[in-house]
């Protein structure tokens, strides 16, 4: 019984092929709760996608009209698709979410002061979802201390890795 959270995760690593990433979020923002949603795309975009040519650096997730919409992803499309169709790279694009959940995240958007953020886009079962994260804004003196505790973080296992004389240590005394 003790190996099966091992093959859960394994699982669930094998079902979610990463597109790309918004490290930038995890910089600018405390992360509370994350969501994952739907995306609807068109042809030439999901044949983008795949190719991996998108882009959430700059993006970010509002609510409009009581849908959740993403703004600002750019999907560069590519040269051999769909020449009859007028690309808009930077389109809004519509997120698919149960109502309840989205009810939730107006709630907690409009009233609690929470931002959502784009976070990582990926596929799923042969769908591509987007992460989102309710998130809350850092101030310059929260991100100066997560670099601060990075930095020490890396800092201590270079010395437990020289203390110890671990492998990959090419130093002989």
């Amino acid at each position: 019984m003790r190996d099966a959270p091992e093959r859960d995760a394994g699982r669930e690593l094998s079902g979610h092929m990463s597109i790309v990433e918004n490290k930038k979020a995890y910089h600018d923002y405390f992360i509370e709760e994350k969501f994952e949603a739907g995306v609807a795309l068109e042809g030439w975009e999901v044949k983008a996608v795949r190719a991996g040519r998108a882009q959430i650096k700059e993006a970010y997730v509002v609510v409009k009209n009581g849908e959740i919409v993403l703004i600002g992803a750019h999907i560069t499309p590519l040269v051999s698709t769909s020449t009859h169709v007028v690309a808009d790279p930077t389109r809004t694009r519509k997120l698919l979410l149960h109502r309840r959940e989205i009810n939730r995240l107006v709630g907690q958007v409009e009233r609690a002061g929470y931002t959502l953020v784009p976070l990582n886009m990926h596929f799923s079962k042969g769908r591509i979802k987007l992460d989102m994260g309710l998130a809350k804004g850092k101030k310059q003196y929260d991100k100066r201390a997560t670099i601060k505790e990075r930095e020490w973080n890396r800092e201590q296992q270079r010395l437990m890795r020289n203390r110890t004389g671990g492998a990959g240590s090419t130093r002989r005394s």
